[in-house]
């Protein structure tokens, strides 16, 4: 099955010439610039990764679009950060970017692979690494946006205890514990305790 790939940038030069080094893959379908048909990729080229790419992005993504790979010239740390955000899948800079690599990330991106370049990765990391200890562990959290007090409530709970047991053992009343986990299930989405311990083990947080 061919992958449907639509082509956005900023001027009509650029979306020309990359629409025209995908057009005749027998893997790719290249949409044409205006339709009504839903991509399966949608690949932007950007001069640079500022306000502006974001909120077009933000924009696609609100209309549906799963899978974004993102072409630009130039960004600093804080865009790359705002890109992946916004649920940029892959990030390539265009001065690297041939034809080959741009449709080999393309199928990555259609199995829900990421790709950055390795400086790229090293800057999301650098602030990834200076939040958590300067924004989120002075007041207790990580980066999954809970705190030790949750987590261990959480880890409580997936070994079993109820919620008087649970709260003789951290020394809380029964209502600070169904708070807790009140507060859990609601800020990530989550159904029920169960839902909140099955997402706490699946992201490794517990």
């Amino acid at each position: 099955m061919r992958i449907g790939v639509q082509v956005r940038a900023q001027d009509p030069v650029s979306e020309a010439g990359v629409r025209a080094q995908l057009h005749g893959r027998a893997d790719l379908h290249v949409l044409p610039p205006v339709t009504q048909a839903q991509p399966d990729v949608l690949v932007c080229v950007v001069d640079r990764i500022g306000e502006q790419a974001i909120t077009a992005i933000r924009t696609f993504r609100g209309t549906g679009t799963p899978k974004i790979v993102l072409v630009a010239a130039s960004s600093d740390d804080a865009d790359l950060v705002g890109a992946v955000e916004v649920g940029v899948c892959a990030i390539l800079r265009r001065a690297d970017t041939s034809a080959e690599r741009l449709i080999a990330v393309i199928h990555g991106a259609n199995r829900g692979e990421g790709t950055l370049p390795g400086d790229v990765l090293g800057s999301l990391l650098h602030q990834v690494g200076h939040m958590q200890r300067t924004v989120l562990a002075p007041r207790g959290l990580h980066l999954s946006g809970l705190s030790d007090r949750e987590l261990d409530v959480l880890r409580l709970v997936a070994e079993g205890f109820h919620t008087a047991e649970i709260a003789r053992k951290m020394a809380y009343s029964e209502r600070t514990v169904k708070n807790v986990l009140h507060d859990v299930t609601a800020r990530l989405g989550l159904r029920n305790r169960t839902h909140a311990v099955a997402y706490a083990l699946r992201h490794g947080l517990i």
